[in-house]
């Protein structure tokens, strides 16, 4: 029983510490991203406006790759790379909405 217990605790901590480190994480790339365009935005408007443009348009094609039916044939690189950074930036979304940053 007491196997059970230390068992059971030891997963509640390391799940805790997971989610805490990986809140942590999620707020300091969102802090990141809107520092970064701040700073874009002062030394370059357009050149902010086409990457900021840029990376929607790649993480939108990540997206439809994920999410469109399946067909026979290989995957291209570009695709699972996209495919990969959809799914990383969703998960930070996630993460970074139930975020209390001030």
């Amino acid at each position: 029983m007491i196997r059970g217990i230390g068992s059971f605790l030891k997963e509640f901590l390391v799940e805790l510490v997971g989610e805490a480190v990986l809140t942590l994480v999620a707020c300091c790339a969102v802090a990141g991203l809107a520092l970064a365009f701040v700073r874009g935005w002062e030394h370059s408007p357009p050149l902010t406006e086409g990457a900021g443009g840029a990376l929607l348009v790649f993480l939108g094609y990540g997206g439809w790759e994920l999410l469109r039916p399946a067909r026979p044939g290989r995957r291209g690189r570009v695709a699972g790379v996209a495919a990969a950074a959809f799914a990383v930036a969703a998960l930070f979304i996630a993460y970074a909405a139930s975020c209390t940053c001030p």
